[in-house]
């Protein structure tokens, strides 16, 4: 039988994992750390299931934004100082992705057909990894102070239609029944009927990677470093604990992957966009229908651990230490989205949580074979749809490591883009 090598134990691998094991592959997946633990990106996001997500986060205007990235350190969007020199090439690239509406649109074509329909999916994989109480698919719902708000974003809502997406546009007198503990300033809302969430990221990869274990998958605490290759082919996987043998191989390590696919041929520049999320335990109020308020662009949902707000980009790298103030932003923000919360909450209920998006500069993940070795596989850098996509991802994966063209096609996402 042969053998497969995922490296990297967030979502998309588990997810990969699972897509090799349908294909008949045996699979070890290569983690250092526990699936669906703090350390993860999988673990703190905003949870949506979004097949609405097709606007990547450049658009065009931005570049005029960028002397407030670099002197608002608390800003939505903020680029530390320190980290300039370094980031400069892709921020270059990020800026110019997003030039014109023409290659945003196209961007956006390219997304949707690994977010259509992936609230369903997601369903499937948590019945059969035993937690389908974990997926929610009651819709995620934008709000905005009024209409005109709403209409300021029209190109994001034009893309959306442009691919096929729908929405319910709600009033002020509909907004108030539908969300009772929302602050009044609300009064326009978008529900997106298809979209759902997942109320434990993290204990829902670390079930999908369960799931994968009692399938046969073999699982090894190492971190993967590169790959012997010999005449095209793969022989093993080298990780800090020796080499394992392997006639395949996924990449799926998130923000760390860039180092594993230059070993493999391909130079991708990735970067950290490093997301914020702040947790109320126990909170006494919060949405029926996990949201977005216009103001704030962080994702409000409640979770099993209580009501999370994530959100914030920050450029800094992988090794800056936090800046916890964004998460105290995050939390200030629920605060004053849900006048029910008590004003004098207690810290100890609080819980903040940073994490590493990993990102490419146009918006679009990686994934297809690489250029040392078709017996690797790409599939990182989602950024902020690492897991709306990851099934999608997934499939895609499956197919290239049988053999046969994978559907969607994976040209848009190949890593020669990049030259």
């Amino acid at each position: 039988m042969v053998h497969v090598a995922i490296l990297g134990g967030g979502v998309i691998g588990a997810c990969c994992a699972l897509a090799a094991q349908a294909e008949g592959f045996s699979v070890t997946l290569i983690e250092p750390e526990q699936p669906g633990g703090e350390q993860a990106a999988s673990y703190g996001n905003g949870c949506w299931l979004s097949p609405q997500s097709v606007v990547p986060p450049s658009l065009p205007g931005l570049w005029r934004k960028v002397p407030k990235f670099l002197s608002d350190p608390l800003g939505p969007l903020a680029i530390r100082w320190s980290y300039l020199p370094r980031v400069a090439p892709w921020l270059i690239r990020y800026l110019l992705a997003g030039w014109t509406e023409a290659k945003v649109r196209r961007t956006a074509h390219a997304l949707r057909p690994l977010l259509e329909g992936a609230p369903a999916l997601h369903a499937e994989l948590a019945a059969q990894a035993g937690v389908a109480r974990l997926i929610e698919r009651k819709g995620l719902l934008y709000i905005y102070p009024s209409r005109a708000e709403f209409e300021a974003e029209a190109l994001a809502w034009r893309l959306r239609a442009e691919t096929g997406m729908r929405w319910l546009e709600i009033g002020e007198d509909e907004l108030r029944q539908r969300e009772p503990d929302l602050d009044r300033r609300y009064r326009f809302g978008v529900l997106v009927e298809e979209g759902g969430h997942c109320r434990d990221p993290g204990a829902y990869v670390a079930a999908l990677v369960a799931l994968a274990e009692r399938q046969g998958m073999r699982r090894m605490k190492a971190r993967a470093t590169g790959f012997r290759i010999e005449g095209g082919r793969l022989r093993a996987v080298r990780t800090d604990q020796g080499e394992v043998a392997a006639e395949r191989a996924v990449i799926a390590a998130g923000a760390r992957s860039a180092p594993l696919a230059r070993a493999a041929g391909d130079r991708v520049p990735l970067e950290s966009e490093r997301g914020y999320h702040a947790v109320i335990e126990g909170a006494e109020v919060g949405p029926r229908t996990a949201m977005m308020p216009s103001d704030g662009k962080m994702a409000v949902t409640m979770t099993e651990a209580g009501l999370r707000c994530a959100g914030q980009v920050e450029i800094a790298g992988l090794e800056a230490a936090p800046n916890w103030k964004r998460a105290e932003i995050l939390r200030d923000h629920l605060l004053r989205s849900f006048p029910g919360l008590p004003r004098d909450l207690d810290p100890a209920r609080v819980k903040f949580w940073m994490g590493h998006r990993p990102s490419t500069p146009d918006g679009l993940p990686v994934i297809g074979p690489a250029s040392g070795s078709g017996d690797v596989i790409h599939c990182f850098g989602h950024g902020h749809i690492g897991l709306v996509t990851a099934p999608r991802s997934a499939a895609i994966v499956g197919a290239l490591l049988a053999g046969r063209p994978p559907a969607p096609d994976a040209a848009p996402y190949s890593a020669r883009r990049f030259g």
